[in-house]
């Protein structure tokens, strides 16, 4: 169903050996006009949590490619308690993608922790002059896991596919004299 990623150069590396949470209580300083937690800062922790993930997946700087997508679930508020749990779902030459779950513990209720929000995020490993190295494939451990790559490789196929469709009508219209 899906192609076999090419070789890689360098070995290895299963999904548990990269995966963080990081957490972070919320603030008045957090929040928007609403009086619940600005997303912006929601998506700083994400984008923290998944570059923590990718920098040791890769085990060298990674810089944010793309933000696939983001979904906010429930409001978080302030006194939250954010748990941002991230791990590298697929992974290609250079790039990779980094799965992004956000938890709330409500400072003033018991029981479980909603989930808030979530992400997927592309991210590249780059060297010291900043140009693509590469990254260890990953081996996924779990069941879950697998779902994850699987997925995360129709994540991919869409966002090339949206991008070929993009720069083919963008040539389309150049070619008939419109400018953009």
């Amino acid at each position: 169903m899906f192609e076999e990623p090419p070789p890689h150069p360098v070995p290895f590396k299963p999904t548990s050996a990269s995966r963080i949470t990081l957490a972070h209580i919320m603030t008045h300083h957090d929040t928007n006009l609403l009086g619940t937690v600005h997303g912006g800062v929601v998506m700083k922790l994400v984008d923290d949590a998944a570059g923590a993930v990718a920098g040791r997946h890769s085990e060298g700087p990674a810089v944010t490619g793309a933000m696939d997508e983001m979904a906010f679930l429930e409001p978080v508020r302030v006194g939250d308690l954010l748990k941002v749990q991230a791990q590298v779902n697929w992974t290609g030459r250079s790039s990779m993608e980094v799965g992004v779950r956000v938890l709330a513990e409500r400072w003033n209720e018991s029981g479980p922790a909603t989930q808030v929000a979530s992400a997927y995020l592309v991210f590249v490993a780059v060297d010291a002059e900043g140009a693509p190295r590469p990254v260890p494939q990953i081996e996924p451990e779990t069941d879950r896991d697998r779902r994850r790559l699987q997925e995360a490789q129709i994540r991919r196929t869409h966002r090339l596919a949206r991008r070929r469709a993009i720069m083919e009508l963008r040539e389309k219209r150049a070619a008939e004299g419109f400018e953009d």
